[in-house]
């Protein structure tokens, strides 16, 4: 699937005795700001432009690439319990693995994305995104808000959902997603869990 600024491509190499046509499916927008602009300037935006400030992102996301953000919105950073924030916000290390783990590599309008695509993150880590249906997915979860915002330097896809890398969580909270939860209640139970978080 080819995709222009995130038209889709129709119908290619349609020849003109002056040239050649290509057909896409709607109206190319001038796009101006690049993702750190648009993090700027974006309200529901305000927490991640606090993040991105403090692990020093800034000078990447307003540089010369290609990059897609899943940019967390406020709702997305509220879900998440206050502690385990203030922990991440609070580790600068953590911080930037985070952020990292919601920046692919490559710019990827949703159009162009297919069902089982893996992509890699700036952190080294992969995410599976997908899609169902007219909806987009990361991990299997339809949590993307709003697609395709164009920047100079690649999309932002709005995501309602913190993508945590297993990096950025403590010793406690990845035990506790795994099977050894137990383990981890008799920690606990021994007065010990202060050692795993």
């Amino acid at each position: 699937i080819v995709t222009v600024n995130c038209a889709r491509l129709l119908k290619a190499d349609h020849h003109a005795t002056n040239g050649v046509v290509h057909v896409i499916d709607k109206v190319i927008a001038t796009t101006t700001n690049s993702i750190q602009q648009i993090i700027e300037t974006e309200e529901s935006l305000e927490t991640l432009r606090a993040a991105v400030a403090a692990s020093d992102l800034n000078s990447l996301l307003e540089s010369e690439g290609q990059y897609t953000l899943l940019a967390p919105t406020n709702e997305a950073f509220e879900k998440i319990p206050r502690e385990t924030l203030n922990r991440i916000l609070g580790d600068p290390e953590a911080l930037r693995d985070l952020l990292n783990h919601h920046i692919l590599k490559s710019a990827m309008c949703a159009e162009a994305i297919i069902a089982g695509l893996t992509m890699e993150t700036l952190e080294g880590t992969t995410l599976d995104v997908g899609c169902s249906g007219e909806e987009l997915t990361l991990n299997g979860k339809a949590i993307i808000a709003n697609k395709d915002v164009l920047a100079t330097n690649g999309v932002v896809h709005f995501v309602n959902e913190l993508l945590i890398p297993d990096s950025a969580k403590t010793l406690f909270e990845l035990a506790q997603e795994s099977e050894v939860s137990k383990s981890t209640d008799l920690f606990r139970q021994a007065g010990l869990s202060s050692h795993l978080t």
